[in-house]
């Protein structure tokens, strides 16, 4: 396979297909000549912002065409793209910008509640793209001379991810231009995707999701279609009124629409691929959307985002009587690219045959995060052969040979693995990776607060609901509640519950599972 950069797969549809629609939004639709058009001008913009090429440009962004421009530019100018998350309180974004060491930040209406906060306290230059600011590089310039497109290191960073932190800081994953280009050539394939193509994004940015819709279609020829935040919450009416052939999202979307009683039969014809992530896809959810969509191909995905995003995919049968049954009740997700290299270890680093921690290697497995000290623990070494493997301590470089732990627990059912749950306390809520360790640590910075313990609890719904534990003297709701106003919304527990102790296994580590029994025997769940 003949490796690229991040912007070359844009890069080569506007050479190949200038007259194909590349974004459809509210706001405008542009075809791939006019947005690589815009895309120079403000390259060019950000290169006289800073008065050099950058290395690293924040996006705080959400949904907005600016935003996607500007991660273009950024991309031309062979800059690592950062996506900071409008909806996360301003002192987590100004954390991300200093850990990554952001060079500037691009910053539009969509920035969030959070912008003032960040723009007074941030040390580094603003791109400025507020109010009508952007919409002039929608339009030829006056003679500015367009910067010729910086060739990055295929081997250096093309974006960074943040993930959840144990220690209560995010975690920067840095996917280099080698490892997302393995993984477009693997997913075009796979989902079939071509010029004719609609892909909705109902992704944001700062989530890794959103690099399958972006580059699979702009990768193909195909057109970006961007889904408003009320667009997602009713999917039926997007995807019609828009006439999509692709959708991916997480799960969950498809319980909420068969909550609201929006999933006619046959409601959904265009769709060809419907593909999920992110969270466990159940048989009743695959019914509900194939009833709702009769001509799509169902793909259940998964995948770190220390392996550029997706390393497994298992496209469903369409004969529900050719679907593999598993032992939890939700869709395999597949076997591991053939590409990569895959291994089970058991709680001891022994090599098993169907049924372990997933470990991954390959090309599609990042350098290590950001932060060095954050890789000890999250690689093992081991070789064919051998009967244990050995954590990664850190005393020597990240070699490829290493394996990445993926926390993930899977198990070999019919050929096919099948997602067992974490064998840590990270789990997904919404589609969003969350150590519940960071949780903690914030909750413990309160004077009064000795222990404390998030579980994640299933609702009557299906959906996940944190609730938080705490020892020491009772504290106030509303004081907890301002603690966590520091964290994304998803990440901020929906109650919490005082205790006289927490319950500890025989080696003095805390019983979650025992936590949670007596929780719910409380609340009348047995």
């Amino acid at each position: 396979m003949t490796t690229r950069s991040l912007y070359d797969w844009f890069h080569a549809s506007a050479q190949e297909y200038p007259d194909n629609v590349a974004i459809e939004m509210s706001s405008a639709t542009l075809t791939y000549a006019e947005l690589q058009e815009a895309v120079e001008r403000v390259s060019a913009a950000m290169l006289e912002n800073l008065g050099r090429a950058p290395k690293r440009v924040g996006l705080m962004t959400s949904r907005s065409l600016i935003g996607y421009i500007s991660y273009l530019a950024a991309l031309r100018l062979g800059a690592t793209a950062v996506a900071l998350n409008p909806a996360a309180p301003a002192v987590r974004n100004l954390g991300i910008t200093e850990d990554a060491a952001v060079d500037f930040t691009m910053i539009d209406d969509s920035s969030g509640e959070g912008l003032d906060e960040y723009r007074a306290k941030t040390d580094i230059p603003l791109f400025d793209m507020t109010g009508d600011r952007w919409r002039s590089f929608l339009l030829p310039g006056g003679g500015t001379a367009i910067p010729d497109i910086i060739r990055p290191d295929l081997d250096e960073g093309s974006y960074v991810v943040y993930t959840s932190g144990a220690t209560g800081k995010p975690k920067g994953v840095p996917v280099t231009h080698t490892n997302v280009s393995w993984f477009l050539a693997e997913v075009m394939k796979r989902y079939k995707l071509s010029p004719d193509c609609r892909v909705a994004q109902t992704f944001e940015m700062c989530f890794d999701g959103s690099i399958l819709s972006m580059f699979g279609a702009w990768g193909s020829g195909a057109t970006l279609v961007v889904a408003e935040r009320g667009d997602v919450l009713t999917p039926v009416k997007f995807i019609s009124g828009k006439r999509l052939t692709h959708w991916m999202s997480v799960p969950s979307l498809i319980s909420f629409a068969k909550r609201l009683r929006a999933l006619a039969p046959n409601s959904m014809p265009t769709l060809r691929l419907s593909s999920f992530g992110g969270e466990p896809l159940t048989v009743e959810q695959i019914e509900a959307w194939t009833q709702a969509a009769p001509n799509t191909a169902v793909i259940n995905c998964y995948g770190p985002s220390e392996a550029a995003c997706i390393v497994t995919a298992y496209e469903v049968p369409a004969n529900p009587q050719d679907r593999i049954v598993t032992s939890n009740g939700s869709a395999p997700i597949g076997t591991v690219f053939d590409h990569l290299d895959f291994v089970l270890f058991n709680d001891e680093f022994e090599p098993q045959e169907d049924d372990g921690e997933l470990c991954v290697r390959g090309s599609q497995r990042f350098p290590g995060y950001l932060t060095e000290s954050e890789n000890i623990g999250r690689f093992v070494s081991w070789k064919d052969g051998e009967t244990r493997g050995t954590l990664y301590d850190g005393s020597a470089p990240i070699s490829d040979d290493l394996w990445y732990r993926t926390g993930d627990r899977v198990r070999l059912e019919g050929g096919e693995l099948v997602h067992m749950g974490r064998i840590d306390h990270q789990v997904k809520v919404r589609g969003n990776r969350v150590e519940l360790g960071e949780i903690e640590s914030v909750l413990r910075r309160h004077p009064s607060v000795v222990e404390a313990v998030v579980l994640a609890v299933t609702a009557a719904d299906g959906e996940i609901d944190l609730h938080a534990f705490h020892t020491g003297a009772e504290v106030g709701e509303d004081e907890l509640t301002s603690l966590t106003d520091t964290l994304p919304v998803y990440m901020r527990p929906r109650a919490f519950h005082h205790r006289a102790e927490i319950p500890l296994t025989d080696i003095d580590k805390v019983d979650r599972k025992r936590l949670l029994a007596e929780f719910l025997e409380a609340q009348g769940v047995r």
